[in-house]
């Protein structure tokens, strides 16, 4: 079966969590009609992630590093490695709730000119957390000096799918075409969120899809 979504982890010195998302990818895998790879990135652990994400039966490839890098050009990486149409790049923390898979497919496959779509970020606890933004600008700055910010700026709110600036890369879906069209992954999720809407894309925020989102406390 052709490689239609690629889970594209990126691991730094957490190997518990790893684990639990991984698992939460198994589950996910085994629930969806196409078919998909995971793969992950280690970055430069020292607590043998690496060697558990190869021992994990949900696991395609891993890519181990020897030299600690940032996010922005793991994801690149990762993004650059899929065979996928689609990529769902995670945080090792980021565990996807039953249905988050088909939810961001299915949303981004009805979209010919969305490029990503991100899931809704919940604690531990179930506490849904602030998931999308509009792009940082001095009027949003101004905003949050006056402390009257946080409704105007956070995009993540109703049921609905919506488009939004941008959303971060803890649990986010991306078209691979279109990340490939503006020259990957850039310096972080703001950049490579902007260049996609300059260069005619959409970013989507998807309320049904969940992940727990274990930073968030």
């Amino acid at each position: 079966m052709d490689v239609e979504l690629s889970y594209c982890v990126i691991n730094t010195e957490r190997r518990q969590l790893l684990g639990y998302c991984l698992d939460a990818i198994a589950r996910e895998r085994a629930t969806v009609p196409f078919g998909t790879e995971t793969l992950v990135l280690d970055n430069a652990s020292d607590d043998g992630s690496a060697g558990a994400a190869r021992e994990h039966p949900v696991t395609t490839d891993v890519f181990p590093l020897r030299r600690r890098r940032a996010t922005a050009e793991n994801a690149g990486d990762l993004l650059r490695r899929a065979r996928g149409r689609f990529c769902l790049i995670l945080d090792e923390d980021a565990e996807l709730e039953p249905g988050a898979t088909a939810a961001l497919h299915d949303a981004l496959a009805a979209e010919e000119r969305a490029a990503a779509a991100g899931a809704t970020l919940v604690s531990p606890g179930g506490v849904e957390q602030p998931s999308a933004w509009r792009f940082p600008s001095l009027w949003t700055r101004a905003l949050g000096r006056l402390g009257a910010g946080g409704r105007v700026l956070v995009q993540s709110q109703g049921d609905a799918v919506r488009t939004v600036d941008w959303a971060p890369a803890s649990a986010l879906l991306v078209r691979r075409s279109a990340a490939e069209s503006v020259g990957w992954f850039g310096t972080d999720e703001v950049d490579f969120c902007r260049r996609l809407r300059r260069s005619g894309w959409e970013v989507l925020h998807v309320p049904q899809a969940r992940a727990v989102h274990h930073d968030a406390g």
